[in-house]
This record gives C-alpha cells, structure tokens and sequence, in this order.
C-alpha cells in the first residue's frame, strides 16, 4: 500500500469519504431546521445553507484537526516547502467544500422543478463557503499546534461554542461570524453587498493564518509578506462589514393574491398558505363587519411590523406555513384589536368577546358575573351578537365592557319572572327621571324576526322602561330605542295581545287630558315573560 507521509493515501481516501457522508448529513439535517416550514423560495434555500454551518462548520473544524495532528507525526523533524505545506489544508477545504455544494444541490432538486420566489444568492453562497474553509483552517492549526488524541473534538467544541456566541451577540460582533441572523425574515430579503463584503473578511482571515501558519513552518519571507497582506484584506473587509447599515425597512413585494370571498395577499413564497389565510379571516371579517375595525383586505407585513388595523386592511404576520399557521395569524390579529384591560373584571369581559371572535367556545370567566356574561351571550343569536358588536365596539376598544352590556348580571338574573309590574307612568311623567330605570343595554331582534312562544307581537307598541324585568331587556330591539334607553315619551300600553287597531275593553284609547283618570296598569297575567320586542 503506498504510503503519503506517514498516512496511506487509501486511509485519506476513506476518512474523506467519510468526511463528506457526514458533513451531508449533519448539513441536511441543520438545514432542515432552519429552513423556513412550506416557503418556496430562492432566499429560504440560501438562508437554510448558511445556517446550517453552524454544525458542520464544528465538523469540518474536528475533521481538519485529526488530519493535522496524523500529518504532524509523520512529517516530524523534515523540512517542507510551501506547496507540500499547504496542500494538505487545501485538500481538506476541497473536501468540506464538496459537502457544502452538495447539501446544496440536494435542497435546491425541489426548488429547481418547481416555480419559486426569488432569485439565488450566489454571494450569499460565496460567503457560506468561505466561512466553512474559515473553520477547516482554525481546526487544522489547532491539530498541528497540539497534536494530542483529545485535540479534533476539542476543536470542534471551541469553534461550536465560539462562533455560536459571535452570532448571538446581536450588536457588531454578529457580522463577523457567517451568518443571516435568525429569525430571518422573507421581507427584509437577502442582500448582496452584506454577503460580499463578509466574504472579503472571511477569505482574508483564512488566508492570513493559512500562510502566517505556512510562513512559519517554512520560513519563507515571501509566504509571510503574502499573509500581511492578506490581513490587510481582512482588515478592510471588517471595516466594510462593520460600517454596512441594518436593513432599516422591508423591500418591496410583489405579493401573491387570493381574492375571493375577501382579499387575502402574502408574499409570494407562502401563496400555498392562501385557501387557508382565506377560510379563517373570511368569518372574521363578517363579524366585523359595520365596526371601525371592518376590512376586506388581508395583507401579510413584515414580523417587526406592529399590526394596525386601518382603513379596511387587517395587516397581519405569518412566519411559516407550519400546521396551524392561520389560526395563529388570526389570533394574534384579533389580539391587536384590543390591549389586555387592567383589571379582573374588565379582562373577563374583553375575552368572552376575542373568544367568539375567534370561533372558540366562550370562557366562564373566574367570578359570577363573567359566567352570567357568557351564558347571555351565548344564547344571542349570531346576527345579535354581530349587531351588538356594531353597538358597543369602541367599548369593547376601550375596555368598558360591563355587566350592564351581558343582560344585567347574576343579580337582576334572580329576578323572577312574575315579579309585580310597575304602574305605567302617566303622559308627564319620563321614565328618565325615574329611580328604578334599567340601564341594561337592549340588541336587536334576529335577522328573521319571527318572535318566539314566549314574546308578544311587536304591534303593541314599546314597553316603557321603568319597572322593567332583565327579560325584558333580551326580547330584542326596538326602532326608536337607543342604547341607554328610549327616546321620547314612551306611548302608553294597552291590554291584551290583539293587533293594533282593535278595540280592546278596559285600554286607554291615547294620551289622557289633563286632569284625567290615571291609566289602568296592565294586568300580569297579559305580560310575556320575555317582554316586549
């Protein structure tokens, strides 16, 4: 078996075979994780890859140590020229390199057949690349400095942990490591100048360690002027990387529509999520529908984007196409629609509104009144609890939702329902000015507005309002009655459940004159037990 140097030139065929087996897996597996779930996208395949770095960066770090370590024992006490010095530190930059193209090449198979968003970063790859000869040359200085067994894992670990805690730093010493930063966002898009000049820092660094390290083993002034020059390079790559701007705005997107029933728009990589963004903002915006947060257009924003609902646009973020991805857009923009209330009562209320907005059953809520609350909400028809909304939303807004919005509470619950009616005020008398005014908010009828079995027909005129029982307050709303109450005199009631125009025995024909008798009260058993529509 022939011999390189200590090492069988088959022993370096297997180990580099193996090299690219696992950096390919391990790169697959990185980059799978980092791939942004169901976006089809040019940038997304790119992001994925150098993201991905941060493990097989580490391998290829413990790779290149072990082969230093084995070439250091064989070539121990024989001179070296430059070439013999450097090729094997290149043919391990050509190893690493290789699984990087072919993790690649592997996440790029369904890009390629299918219609993505975007364009390929070639610099972006540029930088990847150079950032994996980066590690490869670190790892290969550490084995030939410290040719000990424990030296290649050891590597691997420091380089983990070293450019781990350089890309998490998030001020000026992330730009160093080769990285995109995470969460990476589609709208902010992927650059070339921040790639191309990380690459200028990269390949200066590498070559300047490469060839102080060559320079060394060789004392050769020529290979050591090479490497300062190549620290020059370096250095002003850093100036470079270091002076470049933060993206400060999202570019611009020709976003992918779906317009019916509502317009739903997303960027182009995520027009697969539209049937679904579609299906879970349709019911939305029909209960929205007539309040200021009304909309028929959805639009997908940028994550640092704050959502602002305006002038029919629901803005809303969706950072994958994981499972579940429009119910978490839509509770998040419900959320938007009104900030927490300080307050367990208030927040009691605020919830049982965001729950039937969005489609969940309505919470009991801690104390009585928030139970109550629920209950009387639930068993509003959809059409009242829309109307309702339309009434009460800038209370909703404005976290002044009370027990006088839900039907009164659990205490004018108890009420019962054969309760003695009050006497019915005469023409001079208002009900405003009564003691006993309800303040329960009426909401209006169903959309059929076929009364039920325990209602009277609406043709019997309005109930007046002092003396009335919760019950009342649920048949349903009235023309002409506001939200705190009626407006007007209220006409006066008349006994019995005949139509209006007929003649009923007993009932007051109009209004009295004065000095006249005051009207009869209606009798109990006449009163439905619901009240009056």
């Amino acid at each position: 078996m022939r011999e390189h140097a200590g090492v069988s030139r088959e022993e370096l065929k297997q180990s580099a075979a193996v090299t690219v087996a696992v950096l390919l897996a391990v790169g697959l597996v990185a980059a799978w994780n980092v791939l942004i779930p169901g976006v089809d996208a040019w940038e997304n395949i790119v992001a994925a890859v150098i993201g991905s770095l941060r493990l097989t960066g580490p391998v290829a770090a413990a790779f290149a140590a072990w082969v230093a370590l084995r070439k250091r024992k064989a070539l121990r006490g024989r001179s070296l020229t430059t070439w013999r010095a450097l090729k094997a530190p290149l043919a391990i930059m050509v190893v690493v390199l290789g699984s990087f193209g072919a993790t690649v090449l592997v996440l790029a198979v369904k890009t390629v057949l299918t219609d993505q968003a975007g364009r390929l970063s070639l610099s972006g790859l540029g930088m990847g690349m150079a950032g994996l000869a980066l590690y490869s040359v670190i790892g290969w200085l550490a084995g030939w400095v410290l040719p000990r067994a424990f030296t290649p894992p050891l590597a691997g670990l420091g380089c983990y942990g070293a450019f781990s805690w350089l890309a998490d730093d998030r001020g000026w010493a992330d730009k160093l490591a080769p990285g995109t930063g995470e969460p990476y966002d589609l709208f902010q898009g992927l650059s070339g100048a921040p790639f191309f000049d990380q690459t200028i820092w990269l390949l200066g660094v590498t070559t300047a360690l490469l060839l102080g390290w060559a320079a060394l083993v060789t004392r050769q002034a020529l290979v050591l002027a090479c490497a300062l020059l190549a620290v020059l390079a370096a250095g002003m790559g850093v100036s470079r990387v270091l002076a470049q701007p933060k993206p400060a705005a999202a570019k611009e997107t020709d976003y992918s529509c779906h317009d019916w029933p509502i317009t739903v728009c997303v960027h182009p990589g995520m027009r697969a999520g539209l049937t679904e963004l579609g299906a879970a903002f349709t019911q939305i915006a029909s209960r929205l529908a007539g309040t200021p947060a009304a909309f028929t257009h959805v639009e997908q924003r940028p994550l640092e984007e704050e959502l602002k609902p305006a002038n029919g646009l629901a803005p809303i973020h969706v950072p994958d196409l994981s499972a579940g991805f429009a119910e978490e857009s839509a509770y998040e923009y419900i959320e938007s629609l009104a900030a927490r209330c300080h307050g367990t009562v208030a927040d009691g209320y605020r919830d049982i509104v965001m729950a039937w907005l969005r489609g969940e059953p309505l919470p009991g809520g801690p104390l009585p009144e928030h139970q109550y609350a629920a209950s009387w909400f639930s068993s509003l028809s959809e059409h009242q609890r829309r109307e309702w909304l339309r009434m009460f939303f800038s209370d909703f807004q404005s976290c002044r939702l009370s027990s006088t919005h839900f039907g009164g509470g659990p205490a004018r619950a108890e009420t019962p329902p054969s309760a003695p009616q009050a006497p019915v005020p005469t023409p001079t008398s208002s009900p405003r000015s009564s003691p006993q005014s309800s303040n329960v908010y009426p909401v209006y009828p169903d959309r059929s507005g076929t009364p039920t079995s325990t209602s009277t027909p609406d043709t019997r005129g309005p109930a007046p309002t002092a003396g009335r029982s919760q019950d009342a307050t649920e048949g349903g709303w009235v023309p002409g009655m506001s939200a705190a109450g009626w407006h007007g005199e209220p006409p006066l009631l008349v006994s019995g459940s005949e139509p209006s125009g007929t003649e009923t025995p007993g009932a007051t024909p109009g209004p009295a004159a004065p000095g006249a008798e005051t009207p009869e009260t209606v009798p109990e058993s006449e009163m439905s037990p619901k009240g009056w529509h």
